[in-house]
């Protein structure tokens, strides 16, 4: 395919999300694990325009890799060496999803990414195809494609869309101003396991989710949620960054229903019963002089917004 034919600039709006739930199973040979997760799309969005350019290059609103390591660059190479575009793409991305926070940021860049060029380079290769090439980016790519809730197995990739019948769970969601490494949190968590190999239970090779967790989700019951919320990074990233434990403290005893560690951390995500709960909740985070921000979910995943 040619560059005849490209549009000026494609907006694409990609969200972040929130891990519900979080298994994680036995360390593999590779060093890898296989997980099995509760993923819900929030309304906190990456923000992706492409423009028609020769090469690829891409600019953003906050401190991330600008070379060609950066997910949302590979996504769009990998788009173009699919599809046999012989362009390129300048993007510009407005991060508003914390940076190596637990939300999947870089995972919603990328999926932005491919929705972007797809719709900028008229390559139209459907969701099907842009799927497959999500995974090959990474495990929470397909995922921030696809949006809603949803069940994510194997490495995170493999998707079954979770319906619930609630329109919107409310959550308060407390970034830190720094990160935590996602390779780092796993080890810890694997060192935690060795360490304590007479007291634990061994983990599986292939975790499952809770079905408490999809009978709260499918009731539309923050409450039973709120109760079924698990993530077995949450020790790990508390261990590697106390400060953490302070303020998940304060917000479950200021009106949460419960909170979780997003993902890898160090994002805190708390639930609330219901709009109003989020905003007392959100007043109260920020008069202790936290950053706090309040949203909604599920959303739908990468798409194009008509500016």
């Amino acid at each position: 395919m040619t560059e005849t034919g490209a549009r000026e600039v494609v907006h694409v709006r990609a969200p972040g999300k929130i891990n519900v739930s979080l298994a994680v199973g036995a360390v593999m040979e590779d060093g890898y694990h296989d997980v099995a997760t509760t993923y819900q799309a929030v309304s906190l969005y990456e923000e992706i325009r492409a423009y028609p350019a020769d090469d690829f290059s891409v600019s953003f609103t906050g401190g991330v890799p600008l070379d060609a390591s950066n997910l949302a660059i590979k996504a769009a190479q990998l788009l173009a060496r699919k599809a046999k575009y012989r362009g390129g793409v300048r993007l510009e991305i407005q991060k508003n999803v914390p940076i190596a926070g637990g939300m999947g940021g870089g995972s919603a860049d990328a999926a932005g990414a491919l929705v972007a060029c797809d719709a900028l380079w008229g390559t139209n290769l459907g969701k099907d195809a842009l799927l497959k090439l999500a995974a090959e980016l990474g495990a929470d790519v397909p995922f921030a494609l696809m949006g809603g809730t949803a069940i994510g197995t194997g490495r995170g990739d493999r998707l079954s869309p979770v319906l619930t019948s609630h329109e919107h769970f409310e959550w308060v969601l407390v970034p830190a101003d720094f990160g935590l490494s996602t390779p780092a949190v796993y080890g810890e968590l694997d060192a935690h396991r060795e360490r304590h190999i007479a007291d634990i239970k061994p983990a599986p090779q292939s975790p499952t989710v809770d079905t408490a967790v999809l009978q709260a989700l499918r009731a539309g019951d923050p409450v039973m949620l709120a109760d079924a919320l698990s993530n077995d990074l949450q020790a790990p990233a508390l261990h590697l960054q106390p400060s953490l434990v302070d303020i998940l403290e304060l917000g479950e005893k200021s009106g949460a229903l419960a909170g979780i560690v997003s993902g890898s951390g160090p994002t805190l995500a708390f639930l609330a019963e219901d709009a109003e709960a989020a905003i007392d909740l959100q007043v109260t985070l920020s008069a202790a002089g936290h950053h706090v921000l309040r949203v909604s979910g599920p959303v739908h995943g990468a798409r194009v917004v008509n500016d």
